[in-house]
């Protein structure tokens, strides 16, 4: 099968396109005929190396975390799934990758595809979804009347938790662009802040949480729009002892991130408030939940550009940017 591999780190210029053998299922995972690839930042931040740490990868390694597509085979022990089902998942932090022809796909992690959304739209779910799903649900236990910053709110992981938040009660402030400024409203944002003419500090007060989306200074500066007994979920970063405890890493390790972390979790406990290092995992559960939301359209996709499969690389390349609005997806043939 032809495949987006990843030969050795040190970027996109290290990513080209082989033949790769068509993966052999376990019991307990389903083979996927892969017409559609959500890419996510961390797809192209994992070819720098920048996740090596963390996730240390079998060289050559497809590219590419979320998939939709349809059952072509399935393990003896599944018992979810049928040769025909059209389904969605995230294979992140698993062996394989999503940019090729077939992906194994543990059943444990993937889901129906709603009726309603079409391949590429539900490609475009699975990482923004169970990261906002494990964010604001789980960690924050975001409530009906509480106040939460999004940050980057046009983005893939902003316009869909945005929604998400709307959805669970919350007030939801955000941060964008004159240009996208109608789109975070139309997702439901109450308060948003044009980043290039205001500060955040200076415009919210009294947020009970905030998804830090975005890297630099930014998140320290954000903590002052905190009340007291607030949450902190930072999916970029840096990571704290707990995670590392949680993946079971080395001492050192859990020392490393500890002093990583500390500058932050000092800050946040001066506010009153608990800091996180939040890395997504795959859940199919979690992502059949938000196939309904996405099935009642209480939710929608929002999708900048499509790449098709040869163009993959350019599509990474484009997501790089920064300036996507929403995601970016590869529509293979």
């Amino acid at each position: 099968m032809k495949a987006l591999v990843l030969k050795s780190y040190g970027g996109l210029d290290k990513v080209e396109f082989a033949e790769m053998p068509v993966p052999t299922i376990e019991p307990d995972e389903i083979l996927v005929q892969v017409h559609a690839v959500g890419l996510n930042p961390i797809d192209y931040m994992i070819t720098k190396g920048t996740f090596k740490p963390i996730l240390p990868l079998q060289l050559p390694h497809t590219v590419g975390s979320d998939l939709a597509g349809i059952v072509v085979e399935t393990g003896s022990q599944v018992t979810r799934f049928k040769p025909g089902d059209a389904v969605f998942a995230s294979i992140f932090d698993l062996p394989g990758g999503s940019l090729a022809e077939f992906a194994a796909v543990p059943e444990y992690a993937a889901a129906l595809k709603p009726a309603n959304l079409d391949f590429v739209q539900a490609a475009s779910i699975p990482m923004v979804g169970l990261t906002s799903w494990q964010a604001l649900k789980e960690r924050a236990q975001l409530k009906p009347g509480q106040k939460v910053f999004i940050p980057a709110g046009s983005g893939g992981i902003g316009t869909f938790a945005i929604q998400l938040a709307k959805y669970l009660g919350a007030t939801v402030a955000t941060t964008t662009s004159t240009a996208n400024l109608d789109l975070v409203r139309s997702l439901g944002a109450d308060e948003v802040v044009d980043y290039k003419k205001h500060d955040v500090e200076q415009v919210l007060h009294g947020y009970d949480a905030i998804v830090g989306t975005l890297r630099g200074d930014a998140l320290e500066k954000s903590l002052a729009i905190l009340k007291p007994g607030s949450t902190v979920i930072s999916l970029i970063g840096p990571p704290d002892a707990a995670f590392a405890r949680a993946r079971g890493m080395n001492f050192l390790i859990k020392l490393v991130f500890g002093l990583l972390s500390a500058k932050i979790i000092r800050l946040a406990k001066k506010r009153d408030a608990r800091y996180s290092f939040l890395f997504v995992r795959p859940d199919g559960s979690q992502l059949a939940e938000i196939g309904e939301l996405l099935a009642t359209k209480q939710i929608r996709p929002v999708i900048d550009k499509v790449f098709a499969f040869e163009q993959a690389k350019e599509g990474l390349a484009y997501l790089e940017q920064g300036r996507a609005k929403g995601k970016v997806v590869v529509q293979m043939a």
